[in-house]
């Protein structure tokens, strides 16, 4: 491995509004491009990257459930909509010249692999992308749990939560303009004041098992490179 970097073995978490751009809704082709061509460089210098994708770009099932959806059902729904997501992303990461993996947490043999530990270790080790959808496979779970639980099963060295916030702030920066950002937080700080970092079943996971997170703005080309060769880019949550 060339380049500088810090870690060699990560998973990236994408919120699906991230992958929608500023239209909000479904999937913005430029969004997925420049995510691929960043993907490429990163790998191509041998990092060996897990990708966990979120649906709320298609389907959120907490706004569901909300208006009167069975929870379970509203999940499952959101499930499926995260398997949309890595659809895309594999087409584009292929374009590019990245070889890459879809395994789901629901069986859909027609399009993606189950998601198995070891065999997903043995594609990273082989240098191919995984792209991780469908959730844990269980309602009641977020993606961001989802991507604390497969950081850890496939010994990532760091969770990158790409999101269009440069980082953790102690209120909602769009909301309010005196809103102070942290460079370094603890997990413990993050669930005792609250913040939205990630559902505190994820920031507990990350806790327990010593996974440092990094938060950053997915919008800023070169960004995903800068946090893993450690440079000061978003916050740090260990």
């Amino acid at each position: 491995m060339s380049g500088g970097y810090k870690y060699k073995r990560v998973l990236l978490k994408l919120s699906g509004e991230a992958l929608a751009g500023d239209a909000g809704y479904g999937i913005d082709p430029k969004v997925v491009e420049d995510l691929a061509v960043q993907i490429k460089d990163i790998v191509n210098d041998g990092i060996e990257l897990a990708v966990v994708v979120g649906g709320g770009n298609i389907f959120r099932g907490m706004a569901a459930s909300a208006e009167g959806m069975e929870r379970a059902q509203a999940d499952y729904i959101g499930m499926l909509a995260t398997v949309m997501n890595a659809l895309a992303l594999q087409d584009a990461f292929e374009r590019h010249g990245v070889y890459s993996r879809v395994q789901s947490a629901i069986t859909m043999q027609e399009i993606s692999e189950p998601y198995i530990r070891r065999r997903a270790i043995r594609h990273l080790e082989k240098g191919r992308v995984v792209i991780l959808a469908a959730g844990t496979g269980n309602p009641y779970f977020t993606t961001d749990t989802t991507a604390a639980l497969r950081a850890c099963e496939i010994d990532a060295e760091c969770l990158l939560k790409a999101t269009k916030v440069d980082g953790v702030y102690d209120s909602d920066p769009r909301t309010n303009p005196d809103a102070k950002k942290f460079d370094k937080i603890s997990y413990l700080d993050v669930l005792s004041m609250g913040l939205n970092v990630m559902d505190s079943t994820a920031t507990s996971l990350c806790m327990d098992n010593d996974l440092p997170m990094i938060v950053f703005d997915l919008t800023v080309p070169g960004n995903i490179a800068r946090a893993l060769k450690g440079e000061n880019v978003g916050t740090t949550v260990q």
